[in-house]
């Protein structure tokens, strides 16, 4: 059995729906008493309705992890939102409340949101990845104004090299398998450096930083009353890991399937995206290493949440023998994907 983080404890243990709902009354906001838990682990997050009369009858509370961003990285992701959403970027941001948007209730710390509908964006849709490419344009063209100052950098180093010796030194890995997992990674990381030198220099910027299917919400194209405007498309949810790193980190994420498909939605995306934002063609160098660090990072963020109860509960195949022999597959396979030619951008 692997060794137990003693700081990975039970965060939200106290967080009741009582306490829940004393918090949001502490900003001026008078829950009916129902309220839905919606899909989040690192953080906990609720879909409360309103009493009767409110102007919104329901708003969404997020109650950030204790202990793992400072107030000031909480505070810059609120601003980067901010700054989009005045932007008319289409992104849910932080209800402000009293003058502020982060708040503070008997030891955790909240935000609170406006509620927005969708469902998940169908990526095999070739219109569908365009307008996801104009829009992260978008948030790449406000990105690279400023640079983020407390919010951490993606890099070999905190995505791969950190978790890599996590793993190994709190013993996560089977005895057995331990030591075709450290080849593994040692090989895989060694391929990540390799396709960061042929990369170069490329531009960091701040960036949504987990840009999947589950992070956007999708609204169906409606016409607006008394107006030409039409609304609709991607809504972008849940900037929780906002950081700085190169634009092809917001944009690999999008592509699926073999090598053929990927270079064809990679068309689509870029046809969208270079309407707003010139791409570096030499990022492409990078979208197989950044696949590579999120699949070690992944596996350490799984571990260091593991006494968390709602970890065990939801990944139940974690720390079996059978996953961690699915991740030295995975790792052998990524070794041959760095060294492939990167995709053409056109």
């Amino acid at each position: 059995m692997a060794a137990m983080d003693p700081a990975a404890t039970a965060p939200y243990a106290t967080l009741t729906p009582d306490r829940v709902l004393d918090a949001l009354e502490s900003v001026g906001l008078r829950g009916d008493g129902r309220m839905l838990a919606l899909n989040s682990y690192e953080n906990r997050v609720y879909q409360i309705y309103m009493e009767e009369g409110t102007a919104a009858p329901a708003v969404v509370a997020k109650f950030y992890r204790p202990g793992r961003w400072s107030d000031a990285a909480i505070l810059e992701e609120h601003a980067f939102t901010l700054e989009l959403a005045e932007r008319e970027i289409p992104v849910v941001a932080p209800l402000v409340l009293g003058g502020r948007t982060l708040h503070a209730f008997e030891g955790f710390r909240f935000a609170v949101y406006p509620r927005r509908g969708g469902r998940v964006p169908e990526f095999g849709d070739p219109r569908t990845l365009e307008w996801m490419g104009r829009f992260i344009a978008r948030i790449h063209a406000v990105g690279a104004l400023s640079p983020f100052v407390h919010r951490p950098v993606l890099d070999i180093a905190s995505f791969g090299e950190e978790p890599r010796e996590y793993l190994l030194r709190k013993q996560w890995i089977p005895s057995e398998l331990t030591e075709a997992y450290a080849s593994a990674v040692d090989l895989a990381l060694a391929g990540v450096r390799r396709a960061y030198e042929r990369a170069g220099s490329v531009a960091v910027i701040r960036l949504h930083g987990d840009c999947h299917a589950g992070n956007v919400l999708w609204t169906e194209l409606r016409e607006e009353a008394g107006s030409a405007e039409r609304t609709g498309g991607p809504h972008f949810v849940d900037f929780d890991d906002c950081r700085s790193g190169p634009a092809v980190q917001d944009l690999w994420m999008l592509l699926s399937g073999d090598r053929a498909e990927m270079t064809a939605q990679l068309a689509h995306v870029l046809a969208g995206y270079e309407r707003f934002c010139a791409f570096d063609p030499r990022e492409l160098h990078l979208v197989e290493a950044l696949r590579t660090l999120r699949l070690i990072h992944y596996s350490a963020w799984l571990a260091r949440r593991w006494e968390d109860p709602a970890f065990p509960a939801a990944f139940p195949w974690f720390n079996t023998q059978r996953y961690w022999q699915e991740r030295i597959l995975e790792l052998r396979e990524q070794i041959g994907a760095l060294d492939e030619p990167p995709l053409q951008s056109g």
